[in-house]
């Protein structure tokens, strides 16, 4: 039996609930019903709730392209149909989902009371109309990532054909076996990769880069539990480099499966990836993969929302739930077999609500093993309150200012950045001086991506954002620097703030501004985020006084730091040590194991140590290159 045979037995099923179909193919994770009858296009609730139910998959059904209307007709009508106030910016048509995207900056305007306006615009003219809010900044990332996918819209196609012949191919085993090979970021923090492998498939979950280690910057793929050409999927739980920087590679040599992310992290991760390539060329070095193994990527890419259940392997389904990390982060969830296993796979996750997230899911369907993060999980990682951090910050920078200095905030361009912004926003005029803000490196463009994706926010923000007509994103005191010559009037300017990538100090401009504030004793290097073994940023919160770099031209010089170094690490997007223990006394269901991951060795074993005391479950704190049989 194969996947042919397969698709010709869900075929008789159909056929039952929509006898009049024209075609039906694999496309992906679902399964694609072709009619060319008006009727079972357009009322077809029911029969499709039943046929899902009966055959256990995500079922589409569209229009036959002969009878869609001519786009044409179809823009026509929408832009008819649709009132001015809505605003609509653009209308595309992807002719091969039989969808018509449809961007305006009143979305509301566009589905109409009780989704009325949608339903009309598809009886009329059998397009299925997706509705998106135009975002009030402009990404240059998210818009090439659009027009990649409309032009090489068959080549996708094809993509997704193969991968859904591969999801659904019959299954041979009844009995499940899962095992776990850690291939990094187990007892470290980065290059994290983890392989999940049962007797049909093979899935893995995130593949990142150590960007503190030149000796250790990659997964370890030299062990004999992997093969890449028997990967079946690769799953991402969010854009940070240390979790998505590698998967490009895997295309470059030869992967030709598909990557399961959230849209917001598919377009995050191309532009730190895109980014971490023209970093490579401008340092001269070569990169370990180029742009066209980024498009690869994009185009195998099956983004999925938070809660919906989809098939990755023939006995795997993946659920993600939000991880409150950063935007579109997620924890993964994996049903495996008959609902024999499952695993959650926490990935990086934050346990409180944020200004910029809500906070982490902790209730699942079924759960017998837990993976999860161990950044704060020390005895000692004991953080400040959110109420304690920001009036660290207040009383930081109100003494600066007076002081007439500048504080440098080096910021991960993705996560802490945005929540810094909503901050500094809400203090402005009020609990600090109404002073510039400068932002560079890839803040902005990573912002614009922010307001890209609304949904994914936390309720309060959005709240104030669609109801109150209040976006902190767009106020007047941040100001975008986008060349040296800004650079150099900032640093010789009036007291300010100035937030720059990288965040941990490994290039970009927040090194550039470093050199040149670091001998003022008024000005002030201020950090928010995880600073990472190996990296400038830890050895200077270590308490180094200087450090040696080399400029423009090849000379070698000594910085010496003379300026205020602080840390407030309330604002991280990781959970606490006692957020952690929080978030698994809260978990339902409750787990038969825990194994503890991304951490610095000391603290992984103690975290598994003490889980193992308080929760009274099975635990272990493996290291790379460990394999485990989890039943």
């Amino acid at each position: 039996m194969s996947s042919v045979d397969v698709l010709e037995h869900y075929k008789d099923i159909i056929r039952k609930y929509i006898p009049d179909y024209e075609s039906v193919e694999f496309e992906g994770p679902e399964i694609a019903v072709y009619s060319k009858n008006r009727t079972e296009v357009i009322a077809n609730g029911d029969a499709l709730k039943n046929l899902a139910k009966e055959i256990r998959k995500r079922i589409v059904i569209r229009a036959h392209p002969s009878i869609r209307a001519p786009s044409e007709d179809a823009m026509a009508f929408i832009q008819k149909e649709v009132p001015s106030e809505a605003e609509i910016s653009k209308i595309t048509f992807d002719s091969n989902l039989g969808e018509v995207i449809i961007a305006a900056k009143k979305p509301g305007l566009v589905i109409g009371k009780g989704g009325f306006t949608l339903k009309t615009i598809r009886e009329k003219t059998l397009w299925r109309p997706n509705v998106v809010r135009t975002p009030p900044i402009e990404s240059k990332t998210v818009d090439s990532v659009r027009e990649l996918i409309k032009k090489e819209k068959e080549l996708q196609k094809k993509y997704l054909l193969a991968i859904g012949h591969r999801i659904h191919r019959p299954t041979l085993y009844k009995n499940t076996e899962v095992r776990l090979t850690t291939l990094g970021g187990f007892r470290e923090v980065g290059r994290t990769c983890l392989l999940v492998q049962t007797k049909e498939s093979n899935v893995m979950i995130d593949c990142g880069v150590n960007l503190g280690s030149s000796e250790n910057e990659f997964p370890r793929f030299d062990v004999p539990e992997f093969n890449l050409d028997k990967l079946d999927a690769v799953i991402v739980t969010h854009a940070h480099m240390d979790h998505s920087g590698f998967i490009p590679y895997l295309y470059k040599w030869g992967y030709h499966g598909p990557v399961f992310m959230t849209q917001p992290t598919r377009n995050l991760a191309t532009m730190l990836q895109l980014d971490y390539v023209d970093i490579a060329d401008k340092e001269g070095k070569e990169p370990i993969y180029t742009k066209k193994d980024i498009k690869k990527e994009i185009l195998s890419t099956i983004p999925l929302e938070y809660n919906e259940v989809t098939d990755i392997a023939p006995d795997v389904k993946l659920t993600f739930h939000n991880s409150g990390h950063i935007l579109g982060s997620a924890m993964a969830h994996l049903h495996i077999g008959d609902g024999n296993y499952n695993i959650v796979y926490t990935g990086d996750f934050k346990f409180q609500r944020t200004k910029l997230l809500e906070p982490a899911s902790y209730k699942f369907p079924r759960l017998e093993t837990i993976v999860i993060e161990s950044t704060y999980g020390g005895p000692h990682d004991v953080m400040q309150s959110r109420h304690e951090s920001e009036r660290h910050l207040v009383n930081l920078i109100t003494d600066v200012i007076n002081r007439k200095g500048k504080i440098l905030i080096p910021v991960l361009a993705v996560g802490r950045a945005q929540e810094i912004m909503i901050v500094l926003e809400e203090m402005l005029g009020k609990r600090i001086p109404d002073i510039p803000i400068f932002v560079d490196g890839m803040i902005s463009e990573a912002t614009a991506i922010h307001t890209t994706h609304p949904e994914y926010l936390s309720e309060e923000l959005r709240e104030k954002i669609f109801h109150q007509g209040h976006n902190p994103f767009l106020c007047e005191s941040f100001h975008q620097v986008d060349s040296q010559n800004a650079r150099d009037d900032v640093v010789d300017g009036d007291p300010c703030i100035i937030m720059a990538t990288s965040g941990m100090l490994q290039g970009g401009p927040s090194v550039q501004y470093l050199e040149r504030l670091a001998d003022n004793p008024k000005n002030c290097l201020l950090f928010v985020s995880y600073q990472v073994e190996g990296t400038l940023g830890r050895r200077i919160q270590k308490g180094w006084k200087d450090y040696n770099t080399v400029d423009e031209k090849g000379k070698r010089h000594m910085v010496r730091l003379n300026l205020q170094v602080e840390t407030i690490e309330g604002f991280s997007g990781h959970s606490s040590r006692s957020q952690i223990m929080g978030y698994l006394r809260k978990l339902r269901p409750k787990p038969d194991r825990v194994i503890t991951c991304h951490g610095e060795a000391t603290k992984c074993v103690n975290l598994a140590s003490t889980i193992h005391q308080r929760v009274k479950c099975e635990t272990k704190a493996p290291k790379n290159l460990e394999t485990m049989f989890l039943n």
